[in-house]
């Protein structure tokens, strides 16, 4: 399997289209940890963990709960933990890629820009202020999107009250 960031690579060369992904378009804004990175969508909580080149599946000991992470690579703890929020366990994924990193896929339980994931765990692999910043000024404009499929927000800026998901529109007459 090729890694995802490969295949990003070579999307962003080509022109986008607008049924790409949100976060293919704009990009993500990871948080940086000892073993790899954590980034977020409106839906999702994406944990990337390097492992030593030719680890195979069979060395890999994953446990994903509703409010737990665990993984253990080769007998080793790499991670482990309460989660920050909430997640649907049975949705919960993880696989192996270039038998070279971990990837983990959560699906976030409440999925609107207002739960911006400030850490990954409760205790552990806080994002700075400036990269907190940056995860909710992208998660709101990826409720922008969400909202007005017609329009392309990936690459807009965005200023103002973008705090817990930006100004609330829903009582607007359309």
């Amino acid at each position: 399997m090729r890694s995802a960031r490969w295949v990003c690579r070579r999307r962003r060369e080509s022109t986008w289209s607008m049924s790409a992904p949100f976060e293919e378009r704009s990009g993500v804004v990871p948080c940086g940890t000892p073993w790899g990175q954590w980034y977020q969508t409106l839906e999702e909580v994406f944990i990337e963990v390097q492992v030593p080149p030719g680890t195979r599946a069979q060395d890999i000991r994953c446990d994903l709960q509703s409010r737990h992470v665990a993984l253990a690579v080769g007998g080793r703890e790499i991670l482990k933990g309460k989660l920050f929020d909430s997640t649907i366990a049975d949705e919960g994924t993880w696989t192996l890629e270039d038998r070279k990193m971990v990837r983990i896929v959560l699906t976030k339980t409440k999925r609107d820009a207002a739960n911006c994931w400030t850490s990954l765990l409760e205790s552990d692999y806080a994002a700075d202020p400036w990269v907190q910043d940056q995860m909710q000024r992208k998660l709101t404009l990826e409720r922008f999107q969400k909202e007005n499929p017609g329009f392309d927000f990936s690459g807009a800026e965005i200023s103002g009250n973008y705090t817990k998901g930006g100004p609330d529109f829903s009582n607007l007459e359309k």
